[in-house]
């Protein structure tokens, strides 16, 4: 164990924040983040502990975002304390903090044909517009 407290240590700090937010959670959200990453729930555990210094790799952040719920003023806190923790990932941060919060991810399987696969997009892009249209011309007549 270590006895630093998050004044004193910038990746003791976004862990913290990160693991409590996580753990008001429902359950289920690691196993839920370890999927989204492409990974075992184990390393989930490792960059959420404060006592270890697995750091999260920034790529992996829009991710957190969306499968988490973070509300924007928990993105922005987030990234200040990531980016205090991480000073040499000032361009990776600088995009991030641009995140799109109107965007959907759709986990899609894998079909085993690229053909299949853009298909599959295209249609799922297609409705998606369609619903769209539909909704904004409802709220125009409101």
């Amino acid at each position: 164990m270590t006895d630093t407290t998050p004044d004193d240590d910038p990746l003791v700090a976004y862990k913290t924040f990160m693991r409590d937010l996580i753990d008001r959670r429902p359950s289920g959200t690691r196993q839920r983040i370890a999927e989204a990453f492409g990974t075992h729930k184990s390393f989930i555990s490792q960059i959420t502990n404060p006592n270890l210094r697995v750091p999260l790799p920034a790529q992996h952040i829009p991710s957190l975002f969306d499968v988490c719920h973070f509300s924007g003023d928990e993105q922005a806190t987030f990234l200040a304390l990531y980016a205090r923790a991480h000073p040499n990932q000032a361009a990776a941060i600088e995009e991030l903090s641009g995140i799109e919060r109107d965007v959907v991810h759709i986990k899609l399987p894998d079909f085993g044909d690229p053909m299949v696969r853009r298909d599959v997009e295209t249609a799922i892009k297609a409705a998606a517009e369609q619903i769209i249209r539909l909704a904004q011309s409802v709220q125009k007549k409101t």
